[in-house]
């Protein structure tokens, strides 16, 4: 049924007849979508190149008192 929706004569008195509010809203959209991107790059070259903390003894100093969810004593000590 969808298949004959879509297989029928589009070329009537309106076809190929697109309104240039069209056209504006679309570069509108690429104009958007252009300063989205350079906005990201910007916050990601702000980023550090790793997450990884140079000393993680703070972390794990942490973790000890973690609440380990009903999964009982710690098998590695």
């Amino acid at each position: 049924m969808g298949f004959a929706i879509l297989a029928q004569n589009t070329t009537g008195p309106e076809f190929g007849k697109a309104s240039p509010v069209g056209l504006v809203i679309i570069a509108l959209l690429l104009v958007g979508t252009a300063l989205l991107v350079r906005s990201m790059n910007g916050h990601m070259k702000k980023l550090p190149s790793s997450f990884e903390p140079t000393d993680p003894t703070p972390d794990q100093a942490a973790d000890e008192g973690t609440d380990r969810g009903g999964l009982g004593p710690d098998p590695r000590g």
